[in-house]
């Protein structure tokens, strides 16, 4: 199984040349149709989650502007192109929905799972969020149509001091875990990166399944927060269906820039996530460009 995240970013910050997510494995995902244009742009040239609605369907919150205690509902529907309530959905990734929050300088993250309600629409309890503004994206595949990843914005009121994109570093640490980042994107260039978890400096190799895989991958542009999910490169269980130590991904970005990428995993029935800032320099497009031509050999 190979699933690649394949997202054909441009070089503008609010609108860019992507569409996600994009994935190709055994599970025989649909791409995403071509929508009607918006004001001028194609929806199809916008990156995931940048847009409220694609394809004639609508992410509709009932409220942009949250408390940020812990356990506040966040309720929510997606409509179709004929305005109804979107009830039946396509599962992926053992959920017919998933909702990722993440802060506008991207130093929060949560993975979230709603639940949904008999009039279709859906309900996730957030997590405590501090004051600041927040992208809450929808990825899902409708029944019989389009796979999308839609984003809303919501505010936490109160004093507001956003800080800077953590440094790019190849260890995070979370939970008594080390997670290593080992691989480096390239524009235009499929590149294999993998992340290794260790406790204690021993290898963990009994992660659990979450979700259906041994760890997924969200990334997440700095700038117009452009929404990017792919899994695992192979499943590769060790005995008794564990995984681990090394999770490993394919990964393109076909434009420089900053990224943050957020990599869940679990173990003895928790999940975990490790975050990562990777700066893929303008000078990478030159190095892809020149392998193309053959230049240097």
């Amino acid at each position: 199984m190979a699933l690649v995240l394949a997202a054909a970013l441009g070089g503008g910050a609010a609108v860019g040349a992507a569409v996600g997510p994009i994935e190709t494995d055994d599970e025989d995902h649909a791409a995403n149709p071509s929508p009607p244009a918006v004001s001028g742009i194609e929806d199809d040239a916008m990156p995931g989650g940048v847009l409220t609605s694609q394809a004639g369907y609508t992410l509709e919150a009932d409220d942009h502007r949250m408390d940020g205690g812990a356990g506040v509902p966040f309720r929510f529907r997606i409509t179709s192109p004929d305005g109804s309530v979107v009830r039946e959905f396509e599962p992926r990734h053992e959920r017919d929905l998933h909702l990722i929050v993440v802060g506008d300088d991207l130093g929060s993250y949560a993975h979230l799972h709603p639940s949904q309600s008999g009039d279709g629409s859906w309900t996730a309890e957030l997590p405590a969020l501090a004051p600041g503004g927040y992208r809450a994206f929808a990825d899902f595949a409708v029944a019989g149509g389009p796979e999308l990843t839609l984003g809303v914005d919501v505010a936490v009121p109160g004093t507001f001091a956003p800080a800077p994109l953590p440094e790019a570093s190849a260890t995070s640490a979370v939970d008594g875990y080390a997670v290593e980042l080992a691989g480096a994107p390239a524009p235009g260039s499929a590149a294999q990166v993998t992340l290794t978890v260790t406790r204690d400096g021993e290898p963990v190799d009994d992660l659990e399944p979450y979700l259906g895989a041994f760890g997924h991958l969200v990334a997440v542009r700095s700038g117009d927060l452009a929404y990017l999910h792919v899994h695992p490169l192979g499943r590769e269980p060790q005995p008794e269906g564990r995984g681990g130590p090394a999770v490993r991904f394919i990964v393109e970005v076909p434009s420089p820039g900053d990224y943050r990428l957020f990599f869940d995993f679990a173990r003895g029935g928790e999940p975990h996530s490790a975050a990562f800032t990777v700066h893929v320099p303008p000078d990478a497009q030159a190095a892809v460009d020149a392998a193309d031509h053959g230049e240097g050999h």
